[in-house]
């Protein structure tokens, strides 16, 4: 054995993992720094009131329930519009055109939408929906099927939602073609040998197969909309009032806490602290659990 050898890759490879283990202790420290500041700002405001009580006026007691209400209706929204939109994208790209022309420029868009800034999506929809164009054709389309019920040319809770859902498909297209890429090619083809269409193999077989990862594909996106303020600003406006009509303005989690952290008053920023903490405790538990059901689907 060629000693220099050895120990010029041993010295290599003790470098590599010290910083990789520096870089990844750096990064905690500072999530641990976040967290003891959301922890011990945001306990103190954690009460019933909180869940219970409409959104304050300066100097008066309350709470966060017509935002907290009206970021699970949107959020709610989103799931259950994009999960299905981005479970059959996401097996046409691994099933049917993995190899096509346009698997690969849906794939090159999805990227795009995937790591394209919120604020991005938000203006967007800002103008498609919320922006009073009457020779849009959605707008035409919309009030011709709609009337005045038309959620388009004004600030909504539906447009909060549209936002909301453009976020959420791409994060279920990527995680279900790559849980569906997964899936060992024998099962398909046992499948198929028994004569079964391919329809009937990709639902009784690869998506029962891969059905843990495209679980935690839609926790991930739920995770990721939870705390999405920016795309909400220019939709949904906020409302300081409990609403339950999608078609005018809706408050939202985010949206009020950006706003009562940056007022001047301190009984709002007890509010803001609070909602941050609730935030941040909701995506570590969807975090926590999607990497649960990714270990049973592995094992």
């Amino acid at each position: 054995m060629n000693r220099a050898l050895y120990l010029r890759r041993k010295t290599s490879n003790y470098v590599f993992l010290t910083l990789s283990v520096g870089a990844a202790l750096f990064g905690l420290v500072w999530l641990s720094f976040i967290l003891y500041a959301l922890i011990v700002n945001g306990f103190d405001g954690l009460s019933l009131k909180l869940f219970t009580e409409m959104t304050p006026a300066p100097g008066s007691d309350g709470g966060l329930l017509n935002a907290i209400a009206g970021s699970l209706a949107m959020s709610i929204i989103a799931v259950l519009v994009g999960t299905p939109i981005g479970i059959l994208a996401g097996t046409y790209l691994a099933e049917y055109g993995r190899y096509g022309r346009l698997a690969g420029t849906i794939r090159f868009i999805n990227d795009i939408l995937l790591s394209a800034p919120s604020i991005l999506i938000g203006l967007f929809v800002y103008v498609v929906l919320v922006l009073n164009v009457p020779t849009s054709p959605f707008q035409i389309a919309c009030t011709a099927v709609l009337g005045d019920n038309c959620p388009m040319g004004h600030f909504s809770g539906w447009a909060g939602a549209v936002a909301l859902t453009v976020i959420v498909i791409p994060v279920v297209v990527r995680t279900t073609e790559n849980m569906l890429l997964l899936v060992p090619s024998s099962l398909r083809e046992a499948a198929a040998a028994l004569g079964a269409p391919r329809s009937r193999v990709i639902r009784l077989v690869t998506w029962r197969a891969a059905r843990a990862g495209i679980m935690t594909g839609v926790l991930l996106a739920i995770a990721r909309i939870s705390g999405e303020t920016a795309p909400l600003l220019f939709t949904a406006l906020g409302n300081q009032f409990w609403s339950s009509n999608l078609n005018a303005p809706v408050a939202s989690l985010p949206q009020v806490i950006f706003n009562f952290a940056n007022s001047a008053y301190t009984d709002w920023h007890k509010l803001a602290w609070a909602g941050a903490l609730l935030i941040t405790f909701a995506v570590l538990t969807l975090s926590i659990l999607a990497r649960v059901l990714e270990s049973r689907g592995n094992s």
